[in-house]
């Protein structure tokens, strides 16, 4: 790595910020919120104001904000209403009438694979800044998320409601008899998971290296209700014209698969690149004219994960290391210091420390 290379740690606060900047996402998922507030006992109105939000934004579900302003407002809501798992009870009540035209675009496949390919070819129609991934290992299928925008807080609450939401997703193209093997949360366990074995009443994985719903793969094969050629294709030419308008700039399409690439252990320029069907250089040339580097984009991708791992898992340093893809826990060590001025172990201890003002 370039000793040279710094990146300024993500603020650990947030004051008012706009709505609208950055890597934003579509408010479908989100029009729960103000419903579950008050089923909570608290006031939508108030708790929103006091995030900066006017509660009329969850009266369009086509209304986009940014990835951080949504965060941050999941982040709030948990705090005020004292619910650690907030943004689970969130993706409970959304499915695939949440996603609008991608929703219809999902469930009119002609499969589930076509279905789940279909969800992580366009997730970017919900959201920027994030991204999901279908892998099949042998006889299990693995549907994964993550975020992959720098500095944003609640990722443990908004990853906890991507699951349940996929778990809901999964239930309507299966049927009844859905059933996934394990649920993957990457963040420590926490000190109440009855929410979570209610909900999924399957086995549970804390501390896993990503947020993921593991099932048997030959679900993958299950037929979908038949559906006119002519609606889908319908349904996918809006879609194109969605994709087009909410176009990802080049780097954050580069960031978005970089987290995918690190605990693949393909990280190396000319395999990345190959992912976009260029050469090296094309790469290195594209982000250069972007006013970024691939070196500073893994870096970036580096130092989120590893902010993430020490604030939300229980892994050791030693851990930690093995996932980031360092030889020793001492490379890793340096290359933290030179992004962020401290060494892991005194930033998730200052973290620690400052978790009781954060709730």
């Amino acid at each position: 790595m370039q000793d040279t290379v710094r990146i300024r740690p993500a603020a650990r606060k947030s004051a008012a910020k706009p709505l609208t900047t950055g890597s934003t996402v579509r408010m479908g998922t989100a029009l729960v919120i103000p419903a579950l507030l008050r089923s909570l006992g608290a006031d939508p109105e108030k708790v929103l104001a006091e995030a900066d939000v006017d509660l009329k934004l969850f009266d369009d579900p086509e209304q986009r904000i940014s990835l951080a302003a949504h965060n941050r407002i999941v982040q709030h809501c948990a705090t005020r209403t004292n619910c650690p798992h907030f943004g689970l009870l969130v993706g409970q009540q959304d499915g695939l009438q949440s996603l609008g035209l991608m929703g219809l675009l999902v469930k009119f496949s002609p499969d589930v694979q076509a279905a789940l390919e279909c969800l992580v070819r366009h997730l970017r129609v919900q959201v920027h800044g994030a991204r999901a991934n279908l892998v099949v290992e042998g006889k299990w299928a693995i549907l994964t998320w993550e975020i992959h925008e720098p500095g944003v807080e609640a990722i443990d609450q908004v990853g906890d409601g991507a699951i349940a939401v996929y778990y809901n997703i999964l239930g309507e193209l299966c049927g009844a008899d859905w059933k996934p093997t394990e649920a993957w949360f990457a963040h420590r366990r926490p000190a109440d998971i009855t929410p979570f074995r209610e909900f999924f009443r399957i086995p549970l994985r804390f501390d896993a290296e990503q947020f993921a719903l593991v099932f048997p793969a030959a679900l993958l094969k299950r037929r979908l209700p038949e559906v006119d050629a002519q609606l889908r294709r319908l349904l996918q030419s809006e879609i194109d014209v969605l994709e087009e308008r909410h176009q990802e700039d080049f780097p954050q399409q580069v960031r978005s698969v970089l987290r995918t690439a690190l605990l693949t252990g393909h990280l190396k320029a000319d395999q990345v690149a190959g992912l976009f069907g260029m050469h090296s250089r094309t790469l290195h040339r594209r982000l250069s004219e972007c006013g970024t580097g691939f070196r500073q984009l893994v870096d970036e991708s580096r130092f989120a994960f590893a902010q993430q791992l020490l604030q939300d898992s229980s892994m050791d340093l030693g851990e930690i290391s093995g996932l980031l893809g360092y030889a020793a826990p001492g490379v890793f060590t340096r290359a933290f210091q030179r992004w962020s001025g401290t060494t892991p172990a005194a930033w998730r201890a200052q973290d620690r420390a400052e978790m009781p003002r954060r709730k």
